[in-house]
């Protein structure tokens, strides 16, 4: 499997991470990443784990979602909610056999939101793909520990029937490459007086669902960038 990590955002309730923990030791996965987390390390945590502590003991603690997100070139955000500008939407099969069509040195997350509100807007901005969880219409709200259960119960199946991942010749852009490069973007964008910077709507989120789907790899990243700079220095 290409290296995946799991990553929580902003959890409130340390018995979930516990239990989110344990879940993904039941499937084989070992790297979870906590965003802000209101109450960590925690002895509530830890008795909710029921033997998955190591993962405890190694998760990674980040102060915002960029840092969580640092080296991974596919993010995976988990919502239940529609929102107003389409993302590519996957069921939790599709979304495990997307993360097995990766070469492997790609690094994937899969990103969960918190208990009451999920994912802001901006978070999902850093996504390329929304999964969701078929639950009953009538009540689809899921405990954020059963979520990271069933999304990584898909992950193993589609691993047990997966090939061997490939090796890609150029790498996907990663998350904080494509950060540098929307930036390098709304800079040029404003400078070439395209995007009013007191006015900017949806411009920029638009722009950035584009590049999402395409999911540029570095060597065209690099490109898109210089042809920026030349775009700069021609309208000096």
């Amino acid at each position: 499997m290409p290296p995946l990590r799991i990553v929580l955002v902003n959890p409130s309730h340390p018995g979930n991470i516990g239990a989110a923990a344990r879940a993904m030791k039941n499937m084989g996965l070992e790297h979870l990443y906590l965003v802000d987390p209101q109450s960590f390390p925690s002895a509530e945590a830890t008795a909710r784990a029921s033997g998955a502590d190591d993962l405890l003991a190694r998760a990674r603690c980040t102060d915002t979602l960029e840092a969580a997100l640092s080296g991974c070139a596919l993010v995976i955000g988990a919502s239940a909610r529609n929102r107003s500008l389409p993302v590519p939407m996957l069921d939790p099969r599709a979304c495990a056999e997307l993360v097995m069509q990766q070469p492997a040195e790609t690094g994937v997350a899969v990103v969960f939101g918190r208990e009451r509100t999920g994912l802001t807007n901006e978070e999902l901005d850093r996504c390329h793909y929304l999964v969701r969880i078929p639950a009953n219409a009538k009540y689809p709200s899921l405990n954020l520990a059963a979520a990271v259960q069933v999304i990584t119960y898909e992950l193993r199946m589609a691993r047990a029937a997966a090939l061997p991942a490939v090796q890609s010749r150029h790498r996907f852009a990663t998350a904080e490459e494509m950060e540098l490069f929307y930036q390098h973007l709304q800079e040029t964008l404003i400078a070439i007086d395209f995007l009013d910077a007191d006015n900017p709507r949806q411009l920029m989120r638009r722009l950035r669902r584009l590049f999402a789907r395409a999911r540029p790899n570095q060597n065209e990243v690099n490109i898109l960038r210089g042809i920026l700079t030349a775009a700069r220095q021609r309208g000096r």
